[in-house]
């Protein structure tokens, strides 16, 4: 039975010779969704090319919160393909087979509860044009919550479309990047392989993975719709205290893709800005569920991924809020 989180990059075969090749798929992973994915299915239908370009495909994870094929077809009217695991194998493995079945020269992975914006696809196209030996390429992104209303907008990176210079080392320091801004060249991810390792923050291996061997583009057009709500992966993953623990092995990970003399300071750097963000998530979660074990345990992860000023500052705040049951 293979590993719900493989160890290593999955092996992404080469398609056979004489597949027919869109320029694009836009492969979609869902798992009890379904209340979203009306949303992210119309947004792409409303700028899709014909489906001699563009290949658009459901792979669903075996939910269980309704029929995902019945609206897929009322959706798609034929247009979109679906695809069912024959049983729920995990995000990551869910990834792995929306890659293998992707036929296109550029694959988008859009998850079911995320969606694009008019002119996604154009802009991305215009990238990949103008900086024909780019890896991969990504617009600006936006979160949202759960009834699509902006929350915060992403920190710019460029002022006009271009190549990020130093992107491996800029990526070292932190996650800056989101799941659905990010179009990658399927013949990257054959000669790179599959997501791995870990089930929150496999996107920033992977795109410091290819930082580290191919150029990647980018438009400061904010173009790509990141949903943040309670059901949602990286909102469980708080709760549980998986983030943090994921988030240092993706940082151990990710060493290997740097300049040597540079990896000491990026990843102390790497340690301190995480430690940081999760202590401020950890109060946060206390204000907003009240769940003190959870908040001070998160505290308590972020103060041992890295021990500052800031960090004992927000343990210290918690711990004593914990021992007055404030």
């Amino acid at each position: 039975m293979m590993e719900r989180t493989p160890q290593s990059p999955p092996t992404i075969p080469r398609l056979a010779p004489g597949t027919k090749r869109p320029l694009w798929s836009v492969m979609i992973p869902s798992y009890n969704c379904l209340g979203y994915l009306k949303i992210t299915l119309e947004n792409v239908l409303q700028q899709a090319p014909d489906a001699d370009k563009m290949q658009i495909e459901v792979v669903d994870d075996y939910s269980t919160d309704g029929d995902v094929q019945a609206l897929v077809e009322e959706i798609g009217q034929g247009r979109v393909h679906f695809f069912r695991q024959e049983q729920n194998v995990g995000s990551l493995r869910n990834f792995e087979t929306c890659i293998n079945r992707a036929q296109g020269q550029l694959v988008h992975i859009l998850h079911g509860d995320d969606f694009v914006a008019e002119g996604f696809y154009a802009e991305i196209e215009r990238l990949f044009e103008s900086f024909p030996d780019a890896g991969a390429a990504f617009t600006d992104y936006i979160y949202v919550d759960e009834y699509g209303n902006l929350i915060q907008s992403a920190k710019k990176l460029l002022e006009e479309p271009g190549l990020l210079p130093n992107w491996v080392t800029t990526l070292a320091q932190g996650q800056c990047v989101q799941f659905p801004a990010m179009v990658v060249k399927r013949s990257v991810y054959e000669n790179l392989g599959g997501f791995y390792g870990v089930h929150y923050g496999e996107d920033w291996e992977m795109w410091t993975r290819i930082a580290a061997h191919y150029p990647v583009a980018h438009s400061p057009k904010a173009l790509a719709m990141y949903r943040v709500h309670g059901t949602n992966i990286s909102s469980n993953t708080y709760l549980s205290g998986q983030c943090i623990r994921d988030t240092s092995k993706v940082i151990d990970l990710i060493q290997q893709y740097l300049p040597m003399e540079q990896r000491a300071q990026l990843r102390e750097q790497c340690r301190r800005n995480y430690a940081i963000y999760y202590a401020k998530m950890a109060n946060k979660l206390y204000k907003a569920t009240k769940n003190r074990k959870a908040a001070l345990k998160q505290a308590y992860d972020a103060l041992r991924l890295h021990a500052n000023s800031d960090t004992i500052k927000l343990f210290s705040k918690i711990f004593i809020k914990t021992l007055i049951r404030y």
